[in-house]
């Protein structure tokens, strides 16, 4: 059974824009918390991927990061490819002009 926590983080994946991405940080700033790794957590324990847009959330930095669904990073990298999203050597290319702060 979902965690009240999970339950929130999954309704934030929902208001990342097609063609957008964000990180988990700015996840926990939006849910007003300081819990990167719980975030993190429940991004991966998404039960409704791709629907429920998981991919769409990388690392601070810009970089990929994980994705459990279907072949894992590749996976992510076809999904962020579909919506227009590009990225090179594991990085989101144009970072910062496609990044979703809530």
């Amino acid at each position: 059974m979902a965690t009240n926590f999970q339950q929130s983080v999954w309704r934030a994946l929902t208001l990342i824009p097609k063609g957008q991405v964000t990180s988990y940080a700015a996840i926990a700033d939006h849910l007003e918390s300081k819990a990167v790794r719980a975030v993190g957590s429940a991004v991966g324990k998404n039960p409704d991927a791709p629907e429920v847009p998981c991919h769409r959330v990388v690392l601070a930095s810009g970089k990929i990061g994980k994705y459990s669904g279907g072949d894992g990073v590749s996976t992510k990298i076809k999904l962020l490819s579909q919506e227009g999203v590009a990225t090179k050597d594991g990085k989101i290319i144009d970072f910062e002009n496609i990044f979703w702060g809530f």
